[in-house]
């Protein structure tokens, strides 16, 4: 955890935190190895949130068009 959280302006604590939060929504696991806490990336539920965010990104684009050139822009 010290590792992680030196390059930033946050705790140690806030770091575990932020991992207790990822790991709980399924974007990380992590596991025991004497007296570390290796942590790893799952990249499915992460491909999953884009592609879902994909789905949404021509419904936007267009609204924000339309927006655009109602605004006269």
């Amino acid at each position: 955890m010290t590792e992680l959280a030196q390059p930033f302006p946050i705790t140690v604590q806030a770091v575990s935190k932020h991992l207790k939060v990822l790991e709980r929504a399924g974007l990380i696991t992590r596991g025991r190895s004497a007296q570390l806490r290796p942590s790893r990336l799952e990249g499915r539920p992460l491909k999953e949130a884009a592609a879902w965010l994909e789905s949404y990104r021509d419904f936007w684009t267009g609204s924000f068009d339309r927006l655009d050139e109602r605004l006269g822009g």
